[in-house]
């Protein structure tokens, strides 16, 4: 039996500029845990989609952000870092 894959995208949000120029700043605190998440996953057919989807200094009282930011593109999930 094939499993079918899962395409999954992660897309990280930061309300603020503050602490962005860090080399390793909050949006890949949060990709990082999405991409393990994924990874955990696996078995069960998940994949990562290339693109990696950043608003980093916006504020996001919505979900529309989200999918302006991933273009349209035809996802299964689509992963949201928490707060």
């Amino acid at each position: 039996m094939t499993r079918r894959t899962i395409r999954c995208a992660i897309y990280t949000r930061k309300s603020s500029e503050d602490g962005l120029e860090q080399e390793f700043n909050s949006l890949d605190a949060q990709f990082e845990a999405c991409t393990a998440y994924i990874a955990s996953q696996r078995h069960e057919g998940w994949k990562l989609a290339p693109q990696r989807y950043d608003d980093g200094g916006v504020s996001g009282g919505t979900l529309a952000r989200a999918t302006r930011a991933i273009g349209g593109r035809v996802l299964t999930y689509l992963l949201l870092a928490p707060k």
